[in-house]
């Protein structure tokens, strides 16, 4: 069986890993949405999809799972949401989210729907593990090893405070 799963991965954390881990116990193989993927370079959304990609992948690679990360961009338009997914990505059986609109336009479209347990979101939460590099405080610890070497080689800390900068300022 083949499940998706989509998120912006900005960056891929602790709490995604954990949660793909679970995933992992119920489907042969996994398609990783990376949403927003028209999106980059600024504090929202600072990696682009190559570089979330990349996380995924180095992270995931110990794991007993056939995975396929493929980027999606925003469509805005919630009523073909799933079939632009669909368009864009192999085939899959279940859908796994806890957002209630995503959750809505699967079911909707008579895709079947899964949650996953949320581990720790106040703490495995992008925005705070975003937060965190924006401040220079630790936030290593909340991401795999292998994405931080990504994060790393990019300079992906640098860049998120530089745009953060230029977003404060209205640049």
């Amino acid at each position: 069986m083949r499940g998706f799963f989509i998120g912006r991965f900005q960056p891929f954390h602790a709490g995604h890993q954990s949660l793909v881990e679970t995933i992992a116990t119920e489907v042969d193989e996994l398609v990783l949405g990376i949403g927003s993927a028209d999106q980059s370079h600024t504090r929202h959304d600072p990696f682009t999809p190559g570089e979330r990609i990349m996380m995924i992948t180095k992270s995931l690679e110990p794991l007993d799972l056939t995975t396929y990360a493929v980027p999606i961009e925003d469509l805005n338009r919630n009523a073909v949401w799933v079939s632009h997914v669909q368009s864009m990505t192999p085939e899959f059986d279940v859908a796994y989210s806890n957002n209630p609109l995503v959750v809505r336009l699967f079911e909707e479209a008579g895709v079947e729907v899964r949650s996953t347990p949320m581990i720790r979101r106040e703490q495995f939460e992008g925005s705070a593990v975003r937060e965190r590099m924006s401040r220079g405080d630790r936030w290593e610890h909340l991401v795999p090893d292998p994405a931080v070497g990504v994060i790393e080689e990019i300079g992906g800390v640098e860049r998120l405070q530089q745009v953060s900068e230029s977003d404060s300022n209205g640049r």
